[in-house]
């Protein structure tokens, strides 16, 4: 009974140990692979990406809004058969995520996109919508001015980050960021810097060929 009990305890500890190590996925698109690792401490926004990952949600969706030295957005379902003049970013699987502002938008991170303010107050996230942060450079005097208007406290090594990588602290505290690239900013960086058009939309279709998770 006692061996009983011990194996018992192993085996929790193991799941346990599983369940807490931060999932990886892989968005495979025209330009590139990029790797991001999801965050344990947005629990809802890493569940329903990962539940559309699985799904094949996001496999030919493009990535329909560009802005260098700020982000690049992708995930509107309706992309997957858009015309060069359709106007995208308000698709997505018909349901949004309570906001979780636990992250900070520095260069790479992973954050849900959503609607404004005027129509959405308590800032939830759209069902699908991301995007990545490209970034611009970060000053201490912009993390100081951040603190005082919004209230936001950084860590030490989020500043460090900021200061170090750039990023967008202006939206912190105003969208979930739930994840961060691991692995092909590059390619993130060539995706920003497409030819782009009308509402910053790429000339030429980038398009994500999948997202897997990572085994």
């Amino acid at each position: 009974m006692k061996y009983t009990h011990i194996l018992s305890g192993l085996i929790m500890m193991i799941l346990f140990s599983c369940a807490s190590e931060p999932q990886q996925v892989v968005i495979s698109t025209d330009m590139g692979d990029i790797t991001v690792e999801l965050y344990n401490t947005t629990p809802k926004h890493r569940d329903n990406f990962l539940k559309l990952v699985d799904e094949g949600y996001y496999e030919g969706t493009l990535f329909h809004r560009i802005i260098k030295g700020f982000m690049i957005q992708a995930g509107d379902p309706d992309s997957k058969t858009a015309t060069s003049e359709t106007l995208l970013g308000n698709g997505g699987p018909g349901y949004t995520i309570p906001a979780e502002f636990k992250e900070v938008h520095t260069r790479g991170a992973l954050a849900a996109a959503r609607q404004g303010d005027a129509v959405n107050p308590m800032r939830e996230s759209s069902g699908s919508q991301f995007y990545i942060v490209d970034g611009s450079q970060v000053t201490e005097s912009i993390l100081s001015g951040m603190e005082n208007l919004k209230g936001v406290r950084y860590t030490q090594p989020q500043k460090d980050k900021y200061l170090k990588e750039g990023g967008l602290p202006t939206l912190d505290n105003e969208y979930t960021v739930f994840g961060q690239v691991i692995s092909g900013m590059d390619v993130v960086d060539k995706i920003a810097s497409a030819e782009k058009g009308i509402a910053d939309r790429p000339v030429k279709d980038i398009r994500i060929i999948s997202a897997k998770r990572v085994k």
